[in-house]
């Protein structure tokens, strides 16, 4: 039986995947701007990041599809970042990325 793709949702993971990554990189860069952002809800933040990021995975070619056209629509580094991380090999947790790396390659690619 071939799975069903709700592509609103799958929408919406890949947006807030973006955003969320914005958050918590621009929360990493500058740790004393937001004094609310503790270390317990840091972790949640990634929690949900990692969800959305693996609500895309699940949807496979169309997860990708729909984040490459948020990409287009929408040429931000967060939006970089989602596609980044549906490449194979790419990394599957939050945790296990090599932050300057990332960065590096946002900058470049957004260039």
């Amino acid at each position: 039986m071939p799975k069903v793709v709700l592509r609103e949702i799958v929408r919406q993971h890949a947006e807030m995947a973006a955003f969320l990554w914005t958050v918590y990189d621009h929360h990493l860069l500058n740790p004393n701007e937001n004094p609310d952002m503790d270390d317990e809800r840091l972790e949640r933040l990634v929690e949900r990041l990692d969800a959305h990021l693996d609500g895309l995975r699940i949807a496979g070619e169309a997860g990708r599809e729909i984040a490459e056209a948020l990409y287009a629509e929408y040429p931000e580094a967060g939006e970089l970042f989602v596609l980044r991380m549906l490449v194979n090999g790419a990394p599957k947790r939050i945790a296990e990325l090599d932050l300057p790396k990332v960065r590096a390659y946002l900058s470049k690619k957004g260039r």
